[in-house]
Order: C-alpha cells, then sequence, then structure tokens
C-alpha cells in the first residue's frame, strides 16, 4: 500500500474548508487548521504584536527613572503615555486604510518599521520636549501593527477557531513585556540609572530581525486578496460611518459601539499597564528587582488570560466574554489597589489573577473587530475603532497622572475600574459575532 502523501500535503496552498475543520481536532488543532500560509501569518503577526508590547513597555518601565532625569512631575510623565496613545490613533488608522489598499502584510511591515525606529530614537533624546515628540512618533506604527496582525491571522483562521487563534496571537503582549521585565531587571541592575533608561530603549531595535523574515515568508489570504480586488471601496472612511438605509444597516452604529467599547477596555487596561510598575516602586517601597518580581505575577496571569480568554470567547460568544472579565477586571483593580499597608504578600499573590482579568477581555478583540466589518473595509473599520478607543482611552492614564499627587497612585487607579464599566456598557449596541464566516 502507497505511503504517498495526497498532493495537497505536498503544496502550499490552503485547504478545503472541510480538511481545515477536520485539522481542527485537539488542544492546537486550531494551529494545524491555519494550514502552513496560516501558521507563517499567524508567526508574523506574533512576534510583531510580542516586539509592539516589548516597545511600549520601555517607557512604563523607565518612568520614575525618566521623571528624576528630566525633573518631571506625574502630569509630565502621564503625558508621555498620553500622546504615545493619542498618535497611534491616527497610525491605527491610517494602517488599516493602508492594509485595505495595499495588504494586510505590506502594511504589517511598515507599522513595525516605524514603531521601532522611533523607540530606538528616544534612546537619544537630548530633552523631555525631544523624548515626546519621539514617543509621539512611536505610537504611529504602535497603533497599527496589532489591527494589521490581527486582521492578518483571522482572515486565514475558521470561524470555530477564529476566538482561541486571536487570543493566542493577543497572548504575545504578555511574551513582550516579560521580555522588557527581564532586560529592565537586567539592564538596571547592571547599568547607572543616567545611562540604563537609554540602553532599554535602544534594546528597541529588536524588531528589525522579525522584519526580514515577515518580508521573506508571510503572504495575505488568498480569500481576503480577491475579495478586496472586487471592491470599488476599499479602504474608505466613508463606509465605516454610513448610516443605514432601507434594506441595508450601514456601519455608523458598530463603528461608534466599538470605539466606545475600545476606550473603556483599554483606558483601564493602560492605566494599569501605565502605572502599576510606578504604583510598586513608590508607593511599595519595592526595589527594581522586587518590582520586576511582583510583575512576573501580573504578566503570568494575563498570559493565561489571554489564553483561557481566547477559548471562551469561542465557548461563551464575544460579547459574554467582554462582559464577564470587564466584571472581573474592575472587581480585582479595587482589591488590588486597596491592600493594606505591609501586606506585600497579598500584593504579590493577587497580581495573577488581575493580570489573567485584564487580559483575557482582551482575546476576543481580534476575532470581534474584524467579524463586525466586511472583507473591503476590515481593516479601515477595525484599525479606527481599536485605535481610536485607545487615544481617547489615554485619558484614563493621564487623569491618573495629574491625581497622583493628590490622591496617591493607588487611589487614582480607580479610574482603571470605571473604564471597564464603560465597555460593558458599550456592548449594549453590538451585535454577537460568533460562529460568522469571513467573505
Amino acid at each position: 500500500m502507497s505511503t504517498t502523501p495526497p498532493p495537497q500535503a505536498l503544496t502550499d496552498e490552503p485547504r478545503p474548508a472541510a480538511s481545515r475543520h477536520a485539522a481542527g481536532d485537539g488542544a492546537f488543532g486550531w494551529l494545524r487548521a491555519l494550514g502552513p500560509r496560516g501558521r507563517r501569518a499567524f508567526g508574523g503577526a506574533f512576534g510583531g504584536y510580542a516586539l509592539d508590547s516589548y516597545d511600549y513597555f520601555t517607557l512604563p518601565l523607565t518612568m520614575v527613572t525618566l521623571s528624576a532625569y528630566f525633573g518631571l512631575n506625574s502630569g509630565q510623565t502621564g503625558l508621555l503615555t498620553t500622546v504615545t496613545l493619542v498618535v497611534s490613533a491616527v497610525g491605527g488608522a491610517l494602517a488599516g486604510v493602508l492594509a485595505d489598499r495595499i495588504g494586510r502584510v505590506k502594511a504589517l511591515l511598515l507599522t513595525v518599521i516605524t514603531y521601532a525606529v522611533f523607540t530606538v530614537a528616544c534612546g537619544f533624546a537630548p530633552n523631555y520636549e525631544t523624548l515626546l515628540v519621539f514617543r509621539a512618533l512611536q505610537g504611529l506604527g504602535f497603533g497599527g501593527e496589532w489591527a494589521v496582525g490581527a486582521i492578518l491571522v483571522a482572515e486565514y483562521a475558521s470561524a470555530r477557531h477564529r476566538g482561541r487563534t486571536l487570543g493566542a496571537v493577543q497572548s504575545s503582549w504578555a511574551v513582550g513585556w516579560a521580555l522588557a521585565v527581564i532586560v529592565y531587571t537586567a539592564v538596571f541592575s547592571l547599568v547607572d540609572d543616567d545611562l540604563a533608561w537609554r540602553v532599554m530603549f535602544w534594546t528597541g531595535a529588536l524588531p528589525a530581525l522579525l522584519v526580514v523574515w515577515v518580508r521573506r515568508s508571510v503572504r495575505d489570504a488568498p480569500e481576503a486578496v480577491a475579495a478586496r480586488e472586487k471592491s470599488a471601496r476599499k479602504g474608505s472612511f466613508a463606509a465605516i460611518f454610513r448610516p443605514g438605509r432601507a434594506g441595508s444597516p450601514g456601519l455608523l452604529r458598530t463603528t461608534l459601539f466599538a470605539v466606545l467599547l475600545s476606550t473603556g477596555v483599554q483606558g483601564g487596561y493602560y492605566t494599569l499597564a501605565t502605572w502599576v510598575p510606578t504604583y510598586l516602586k513608590t508607593e511599595r517601597d519595592l526595589s527594581v528587582v522586587g518590582t520586576g518580581g511582583y510583575l512576573t505575577f501580573l504578566i503570568s496571569g494575563a498570559f493565561i488570560g489571554y489564553l483561557t480568554g481566547g477559548y471562551l470567547t469561542d465557548r461563551l460568544g464575544r460579547r459574554r466574554n467582554i462582559w464577564l472579565f470587564a466584571l472581573l477586571s474592575a472587581i480585582c483593580v479595587l482589591a488590588y489597589t486597596n491592600i493594606p499597608s505591609g501586606a506585600d504578600t497579598l500584593v504579590l499573590v493577587l497580581g495573577f489573577p488581575l493580570g489573567f482579568c485584564m487580559s483575557a477581555i482582551f482575546s476576543g478583540f481580534g476575532s470581534y473587530l474584524s467579524e463586525l466589518y466586511p472583507t473591503a473595509v476590515r481593516g479601515t473599520g477595525q484599525g479606527f475603532t481599536y485605535n481610536t478607543g485607545r487615544a481617547v482611552g489615554a485619558v484614563f492614564p493621564t487623569t491618573v497622572g495629574f491625581l497622583a499627587d493628590s490622591w496617591g497612585v493607588g487611589g487614582a487607579l480607580v479610574f482603571g475600574a470605571i473604564g471597564y464599566g464603560l465597555a460593558a456598557l458599550a456592548l449594549l449596541g453590538l451585535p454577537e459575532t460568533r460562529g460568522k464566516e469571513l467573505e
């Protein structure tokens, strides 16, 4: 009996839907079901988002040192985060349009190159004003990478596994965050603080290696390319703001509520991501090594939360998953920031569920936003809603910065819980999309 594999197995072409479904059983069935091209796309998106995370966290981890080096108050340091997130809205919207017009992979490459170049440039900043400008420009690339990478993978994934597949992509954020903490701990232990913060930013050149591999190995999903080419309105901002008419629902309502959802979730998340390291160092009096140890629990929870949330978003549905973890995240924020002085072990332990919940809520975003928009404007819709929400949500960490001097960082972190409440309300205006096939 011949053992020669069937012709399909010898090719690099995507397999038929029935074959992908059959391959989708087991713990890693979602990965096998992507096929060779889809797995390479997954690798590119995973690596891009991990390094996006790494470059982002160079700022929060060095914020105390930067504040001392440039003589900044809490409001000025908070503004560094805000300008990154606000400009990311512009970068995300532009990257989304480019993804619809020139393709997902080309747009992904542009975003990675942009955030890498300007992260390195931050390390050469001679003063606060220059650092603010470079950080803003870094936001252009930072804003677009996730939306473009998520769409690239979503268009390879089946409806059955899209939630956990995109949840796995999201988990790379925790990988990049962990790598940043490891490098931060090593650099600040070995190098004087006045130089160490610059070294941290210079290590942001790492994504250059990814760019070479993606350019050689990753391609857009063929079905998505065909669908985009048939449309006369690809990459149109007007299309995502078109109100409903008789016989046509339009996308205006979807866009407005998706922006509100993104604002709440990211307002809560970036409040914590930006200020928890400062909270641990200034109000819990932890050393650099001690802060890294406590963040290990937070990041471990985040990684597992991304994977768990991806699984649950396929089982419970997109809306139920977000509702569940919006509630749990708000509870965890309030508990974490009201731990009595001296109970450092409790701070350590509660870091895990905090990281778990604030990350699990994100797991459904890649699949949910991709399913809310048709192929011709999927990049535009996802890029705009996700990153506009990120920009508006930037008000939350800035507010914490300006209130930190009077309320304390821990007290001001209550705004993170408010963000999660806003996200829960936004779901009232959005449909459930679990099981939806992307045309």
